[in-house]
């Protein structure tokens, strides 16, 4: 593997699971559609609550400026955010992604997810 997690070597029993989400998927703030898809991927990551990751080609990137925000995950990497400007404030910050995921995470990269309570998501 040419960059490893760190999280998974130190803790092998750790599980995150990657799936297709079965449905179409939209996301939506200050009455306009940002994302729209039915190739959304369904992580899940005990003990925290599933996350839908949505292909960079569904995403409309007019809505979104990237930020300087950064966060990292040992089990993922480092994540990139932006915020979405049809929310306003509330926006700020509300997309994420791991624009370079480690190797065991590879199926997330390319994709963005959304906070669910500064953006509107119908699943």
């Amino acid at each position: 593997m040419a960059n490893p997690s760190p999280g998974f070597a130190r803790n092998p029993a750790k599980s995150i699971a990657v799936e297709p989400y079965p449905g179409p998927v939209t996301v939506s703030a200050g009455g306009k559609v940002i994302a729209r898809t039915a190739r959304a991927l369904r992580l899940t990551e005990t003990p925290y609550p599933p996350v839908l990751y949505i292909p960079f080609a569904d995403i409309d990137f007019s809505t979104l400026v990237k930020t300087t925000h950064a966060s990292h995950c040992p089990y993922k990497g480092d994540a990139s955010y932006w915020s979405v400007t049809p929310a306003g404030s509330r926006g700020e910050n509300a997309m994420w992604a791991y624009e370079t995921p480690f190797d065991e995470m590879e199926a997330i990269r390319d994709h963005g997810a959304f906070y669910p309570d500064r953006v509107t998501i119908e699943a």
